[in-house]
């Protein structure tokens, strides 16, 4: 299985004052390719809409390494490294590369499922936990085991 990706150039919109792209520039970018990603596998907006889910964050971790600069070409990718049993906890890391193939960042995010009537996490529809098998496991990848409450 290859590695889900996708390419783009860097915004005057996405720079600092240091004229360099700025820190949460770097998580819109990871935001994009995991929304493109579902999107691909059917759940678009809309269809998480019709479904009454939505995906939620609990952590995001920006690790920066190689500063980008405006107008650059930028590649994200999006690999899973954590899923639990029933699909409902997921990480997944994105690497951000220059257009010279150095690493300049990944980003880190560890999220689940959110019912969006109750307000509530939740477990996804089999459909949605079936998704996670169209993408790469990153290297680093463990299973998410979550201790049961008493």
């Amino acid at each position: 299985m290859s590695i889900y990706e996708k390419t783009f150039t860097v915004r005057w919109a996405d720079m600092d004052p240091n004229v360099h792209m700025r820190h949460s520039a770097y998580t819109d970018y990871a935001a994009q390719v995991r929304l493109d990603f579902l999107a691909d596998q059917g759940f678009t907006m809309r269809r998480f809409a019709e479904l009454r889910i939505g995906p939620i964050l609990f952590r995001e971790d920006t690790r920066f390494l190689k500063e980008i600069g405006m107008s650059e070409t930028i590649r994200v990718t999006a690999e899973l490294a954590g899923l639990n049993a029933d699909g409902s906890r997921w990480r997944i890391l994105h690497s951000i590369y220059k257009a010279d193939g150095r690493l300049a960042a990944t980003v880190t995010v560890d999220g689940a499922w959110l019912d969006l009537q109750q307000r509530k996490l939740t477990v996804p529809p089999a459909e949605i936990a079936a998704a996670f098998e169209h993408i790469s496991r990153h290297e680093t990848y463990v299973d998410i085991v979550r201790e049961k409450k008493e």
